[in-house]
């Protein structure tokens, strides 16, 4: 394997790891925001205020745009699983089929 090939790999590991981490990401922040709905657990805490701020600050911006388009469904926000079934097609299908791309063309030359 020469280095294009191995740069491409971790290049595409990395874009792996990192769908991977916001989906985990949108995961808990949809539990910790039921956990909130249902008075489990509330803002006092620093450091539950501190990691609600933060998992909003990293999931808010990728799921602002089907916000807008996506209406809540009796209340309940549908949002964060149209989001997971996005990122899990990229993740699974589009990911490998450009890593796939890309090694072919290092292949090539």
């Amino acid at each position: 394997m020469d280095l294009a090939a191995a740069a491409i790999n971790f290049l595409f590991f990395i874009a792996g790891a990192i769908l991977q981490l916001l989906i985990f990401a949108i995961i808990v922040n949809a539990i910790l925001s039921w956990l909130f709905a249902f008075d489990v657990i509330n803002y006092r805490n620093r450091f539950v205020y501190g990691l609600a701020q933060a998992l909003e600050r990293i999931t808010g911006p990728l799921m602002a745009p089907f916000r807008r388009f996506i209406p809540p469904l009796g209340g309940i926000d549908v949002t964060p699983i149209i989001v997971l079934i996005i990122l899990s097609g990229v993740q699974r299908i589009l990911l490998p089929a450009a890593h796939m791309a890309a090694l072919n063309l290092t292949y090539a030359f």
